[in-house]
């Protein structure tokens, strides 16, 4: 990953415009290939980026990022650089989850029928190329379905999940492939986001996957 710190402009050109004015901002250009420009607030949004495919080229004080696809750039006008520095990061673990959220995987797989009569396991951790999809099962009319679990329900879930259907639907021995987002607590934004995506909302209730009985039972 390379790193740098610089004064300067932005204009991207593609199926919108858009400019930055000078200002001193924090490119990443990660291994990839992909481009980010940040400044220092927004958590972790950039203000401009480009994914990949796409190429660097630098011209003296222009730096422009050209995408391979799309033919959209990135230019970035440098006036000052303050900080250039490359780091080896190697080959990333992956997120390990928390406890409650990998025993709710495990749960849910052995008691698969929680989704839906009918439905069957096909396999957990089913690896596609951009990670592993919690569960992957069929549901009573053979359909393909993919399940994403969180202990907490929130829009990043939902975007992960988003891109896993999209390269799953891309097999044709899977497709057509429909999203669960399954979680102990789901957020308001996240299911209106599930809902615009087709993506079904299914809320866990850990005891019961473990066979406990609730302390005061209820009629509804």
């Amino acid at each position: 990953m390379r790193l740098v710190i610089a004064r300067c402009s932005v204009d991207y050109m593609g199926r919108l415009t858009a400019h930055l004015p000078m200002a001193p901002r924090l490119v990443l250009i990660k291994a990839d290939g992909s481009v980010s420009i940040h400044a220092d607030d927004r958590a972790f949004k950039p203000l401009n980026w480009m994914n990949p495919p796409c190429k660097l080229k630098e011209d003296g004080s222009t730096w422009t990022v050209t995408h391979g696809k799309t033919g959209e750039k990135l230019v970035l006008t440098m006036d000052e650089i303050l900080h250039d520095s490359s780091h080896e990061l190697g080959v990333d673990p992956g997120l390990i989850k928390d406890g409650v959220e990998a025993h709710l995987q495990e749960l849910l797989a052995e008691h698969i029928g929680t989704l839906g009569e009918g439905y069957t396991l096909i396999r957990r951790e089913f690896m596609t190329a951009i990670g592993p999809v919690d569960i992957l099962c069929r549901d009573a009319s053979g359909a393909t379905v993919a399940v994403e679990i969180k202990r907490r329900g929130e829009i990043d879930g939902v975007e992960q999940l988003t891109r896993y259907l999209e390269l799953l639907n891309r097999d044709p021995l899977l497709a057509p492939v429909r999203g669960v987002f399954a979680a102990q607590e789901i957020k308001p934004q996240a299911r209106v986001l599930a809902a615009d995506r087709g993506i079904d909302c299914v809320t866990l209730d850990y005891d019961t996957l473990r066979g406990i009985e609730p302390e005061n039972p209820t009629l509804f």
